[in-house]
């Protein structure tokens, strides 16, 4: 058989994201802080990129050199007709959707003066418990292992250590021992490695392992001579390991980069402050919807470059049309992600219009697709504007992931959001009598009486808990 070399045509089609899009993709997903860093640092690289502001001033004032360059000039409508150009190549724009509402003349309005109060803008950082819960629904576990993983969690100390026996846990999620140890072995090796371990050794040990340390001298250490560690003997030590002093000193310093106190790093309910990128606020019997833009540079193009675009060097030409073309991109996608997360909250205010009129005991169960096809775009695009991003209504600030939950079935055929389950019940350990505490089953009696839900014992035994409130027994004696 002989080798020969040939040509053959074929066609395919191939999806390519462009730098362009693969950017108005990133902005989409930024906090507010970081666009804010963004733009700044696109100021400081782009010398075709200036502040409205700045250009707005020196148009004012008689001597700027603004002056020279007429906005009706041939290089401006130049300058418009390259705009034209990219913005006729704008192919992301069918992916991320255009912006068909209107502002209702929000822009006109003022803003109420508790917006920016410090107590409307507070949050609270994220504790060992949400993270290790938000970890664990992510994870492949059956949902009866998920139940039992978020009692495990709920006895999690401030070190991140396990608080009770597998015996008493076990009792309080109606399991076996060893599905109680099943589950705790999975949240030990959630972040941070090592939580929910039973003792200093287990910690580590859990640490080792997810390193893939393979060395026994390490595991021997932790195992067998952890007590050995306290009195810092090294030459003994290094003598019954069989090893150099140096040697040992070795190890001894991979055991110091673990953390033995894995949950200490999470707060447990500092106050943190945030910037609502969304003001939502009644006004005649509606919502009106305004962006945050406080901040946030108001950028444009910079004229006095514009005769620099026509340069006769090549490569000096071919910088400043790259440039140009970045000043442009970031100038649309800045302006299609302030649209993008504008119709996605218009979506959440008619679909939770209940909850901006009534409070969190209306809060509706919804999902991304939900929102995805009523402004008409893709399930992962309103994945990441949701993401980071905060808004302000009459209720106080709210993440808009917050608006995204799942439902608990109702008699009348309809949902109710698990958000204002876990409200709802909530209220009524507040409201109950200290003597005479709720029952679960009471409860389950009381939501199947006010709301129509037909909710299980169990089911809020689970709310009950995920909210660290303790059961009626416990509520009753430390009462």
């Amino acid at each position: 058989m002989s080798l020969q070399l040939r040509q053959n045509l074929k066609l395919t089609q191939q999806l390519v994201m462009t730098p362009q899009l693969q950017q108005a993709i990133k902005l989409l997903q930024l906090s507010r802080t970081e666009l804010v860093e963004t733009v700044e640092e696109a100021l400081l690289e782009n010398p075709l990129l200036e502040r409205r502001q700045e250009q707005d001033s020196a148009e004012e004032n008689p001597g700027s050199q603004h002056e020279k360059n007429d906005p009706g000039g041939e290089d401006a409508r130049a300058f418009s007709g390259q705009e034209n150009d990219l913005a006729q190549t704008a192919e992301w724009e069918d992916y991320l959707g255009l912006f068909s509402s209107t502002s209702k003349s929000v822009s006109e309005r003022e803003l109420p003066e508790d917006a920016f109060s410090l107590e409307a803008v507070s949050s609270v950082k994220p504790s060992l418990e949400s993270h290790l819960a938000w970890q664990l629904h992510l994870s492949d576990l059956s949902p009866r292992k998920i139940e039992i993983g978020e009692i495990l969690i709920h006895n999690l100390d401030s070190s991140g250590y396990f608080g009770i026996t597998l015996d008493e846990a076990a009792s309080l999620a109606q399991c076996t021992p060893e599905e109680a140890e099943e589950v705790l072995l999975a949240v030990q090796r959630f972040d941070p490695v090592g939580v929910a371990s039973r003792s200093l050794q287990e910690c580590l040990l859990r640490q080792l392992e997810l390193r893939e340390c393979g060395d026994p001298v390490l595991f021997s250490l932790v195992r067998d001579h952890l007590s050995d560690l306290e009195l810092l003997d090294i030459r003994s030590l290094a003598g019954q390991l069989g090893v150099s002093r140096e040697q040992l000193e070795e190890y001894l310093d991979v055991l110091r980069s673990l953390d033995p106190r894995p949950g200490s790093s999470f707060g447990g309910g500092e106050t943190i402050y945030v910037s609502p990128d969304v003001f939502v606020y009644p006004f005649d019997d509606e919502f009106l919807i305004m962006l945050n833009e406080d901040d946030l540079p108001d950028i444009g193009l910079n004229p006095d470059y514009l005769d620099l675009t026509a340069v006769r060097g090549k490569k000096e030409k071919e910088f400043m049309q790259q440039k140009m073309r970045e000043a442009m991109w970031l100038i649309k996608s800045i302006q299609q992600r302030q649209r993008t997360l504008y119709r996605v909250m218009e979506s959440i205010v008619r679909f939770q219009r209940e909850f901006f009129e009534k409070g969190m005991t209306a809060l509706k169960p919804m999902v991304l697709k939900d929102v995805a096809e009523d402004i008409q775009v893709h399930e992962s695009t309103v994945s990441r504007v949701t993401t980071n991003k905060f808004v302000f209504t009459p209720y106080g600030i709210f993440e808009l992931k917050f608006f995204f939950s799942s439902g608990v079935g109702t008699d009348a055929g309809g949902h109710m959001s698990s958000v204002s389950v876990k409200s709802a019940i909530k209220g009524m350990v507040r409201e109950e009598d200290p003597k005479k505490p709720l029952s679960d089953k009471r409860i389950a009696e009381c939501l199947n009486e006010r709301f129509d839900l037909n909710i299980a014992r169990r089911t809020v035994a689970k709310y009950r808990e995920a909210q660290g409130i303790p059961s009626s027994s416990r509520r009753k004696k430390a009462r």
